[in-house]
């Protein structure tokens, strides 16, 4: 390491919200598998419609059959699962339409399911969706940014690379 390489500001990876709403602690999901990260640091957006969008440029690496939840890959090796509402995957898929394949290549902000959110309310669903970092260990640290109502292209998460 050079002597000004210290001086030198760790940019971290930098995650949008997957969907428009307010961002909150995922310690405040009412699922304990997500709110003790069991699975992983991360956000919950509390939705304001079911439009889920990539946080990050990456690779599709899980679509659920249900289309519940997508996993995301990023090219520097962040593992990302959005998690649309609690418990939906008793829903078989009703009312998720799935945008993306396994597989391909996604770019920051692209469309990658839409969730009639009226649908999961009406079945007694929670709508809260989790975004968990499920390699949260390869980080130093899960910055996170909570507690606002936020768009899309708002960053939630910055991952910061064990040195």
């Amino acid at each position: 390491m050079g002597f000004f390489d210290r001086f030198k500001k760790d940019k971290g990876i930098e995650l949008t919200a997957p969907m428009k709403g307010k961002c909150v602690s995922i310690k405040e999901v009412p699922d304990p598998t997500f709110a003790e990260e069991i699975l992983g640091k991360g956000i919950a957006v509390i939705p304001q419609d079911g439009h889920v969008y990539a946080p990050a440029d990456g690779k599709i690496s899980t679509v659920f059959p249900t289309g519940h939840a997508v996993g995301i890959t990023t090219a520097d090796g962040a593992e990302i699962l959005i998690h649309i509402g609690l418990d939906t995957v008793e829903l078989k898929g009703e009312p998720f339409e799935q945008k993306v394949k396994e597989g391909q290549d996604v770019k920051k902000g692209d469309l990658l399911v839409v969730a009639d959110l009226d649908k999961i309310k009406a079945s007694g669903k929670e709508t809260i969706t989790p975004m968990i970092i499920c390699n949260s260990d390869a980080y130093e640290q899960v910055e996170t940014f909570t507690g606002k109502d936020v768009e899309t292209t708002d960053a939630v998460m910055k991952l910061h690379p064990a040195k």
